[in-house]
């Protein structure tokens, strides 16, 4: 597997609104644009940091991940991401070392990127998402 960098750092958003507030108003960030991701329950606004990106996660649907994730552990850092070249051939290499993954085949992601979580006990207690961008 062949990580070419840091995609997004995921932050679960209470309120898209209020953080935007933050990341905008305090810190300057420009938001990148938002979308919707019915299959996960999420609407995404991305923020533009240098070569990688915040993504903002407000959840659509309070039994949704980002739902559930906010319940238990309140808003903030929620996953990190890393841009691969090869999807397909990460989750083969990891299936073949025997690591826990959350999605054993990618799926659709924000921004039409393919995706796949590892399970954070994997992954000492992180949340790492495998991206591969069009």
């Amino acid at each position: 597997m062949r990580i070419l960098k840091i995609d997004h750092v995921g932050i679960a958003a209470e309120s898209m609104e209020g953080s935007l507030a933050v990341f905008e108003g305090l810190l300057g960030l420009d938001c990148a644009g938002t979308e919707t991701v019915a299959e996960q329950k999420v609407r995404t606004t991305f923020l533009p940091v240098g070569d990688s990106e915040l993504e903002l996660l407000e959840t659509t649907d309070p039994e949704g991940p980002i739902g559930k994730f906010i319940a238990a552990k309140g808003q903030g850092f929620q996953h990190i991401a890393f841009r691969v070249e090869d999807l397909d051939g990460a989750l083969a290499e990891l299936k073949a070392k025997g690591v826990r993954l959350i999605d054993e085949v990618p799926r659709k992601g924000a921004g039409g990127a393919r995706i796949a979580f590892i399970h954070p006990k994997a992954t000492a207690g992180v949340l790492v998402e495998l991206c591969e961008r069009p």
